[in-house]
């Protein structure tokens, strides 16, 4: 085999044609504006290395008050998720996991009474926190992913 990996006659063998990506909608971008903070601090909260190493070092910017600004305030309302849908939650399954990601942050939120981010860490409930977020990541990024697929033109393929 050439030194440089290729088999020799296969160069050329696959199509290079490109498929064309579908024009971007306004809908679409104000979804994907959103998600771009929205897919991280779940993400986040879906990783206790990260929460240790991150939320507790003072000297990084991102900290649990950020998340919690982040999914009640400014880019969704983990309250009431459902006015969100499409706007930054694809699916009625991410509005229903958002809903319970909501309810899990603010009973940790009742067992830290001084508010800080090493007490909601070490809160009863936290574990509750980290497991609805991970299930809600995994659906945001599958989401995502297809409509990624879905916006270069190629339908989902199955492994053959």
């Amino acid at each position: 085999m050439p030194r440089s990996g290729r088999r020799p006659g296969k160069a050329g063998a696959r199509s290079r044609t490109r498929r064309q990506a579908r024009p971007v909608s306004a809908d679409a971008r104000v979804i994907a504006n959103h998600r771009v903070h929205v897919v991280p601090v779940v993400l986040a909260l879906a990783n206790p290395p990260w929460q240790r190493d991150v939320w507790l070092d003072p000297s990084v910017f991102e900290n649990l008050d950020h998340v919690v600004h982040t999914l009640f305030d400014d880019f969704c309302d983990a309250d009431e998720p459902e006015r969100y849908l499409g706007v930054s939650l694809r699916s009625e399954e991410e509005v229903a996991l958002m809903r319970e990601l909501g309810a899990a942050l603010n009973t940790a939120a009742a067992e830290a009474p001084n508010d800080t981010d090493a007490e909601y860490l070490r809160a009863p409930s936290w574990p509750t926190v980290v497991a609805v977020a991970g299930r809600l990541a995994q659906v945001m990024v599958a989401n995502d992913l297809k409509e990624l697929v879905a916006l270069h033109g190629a339908g989902p393929s199955t492994p053959t």
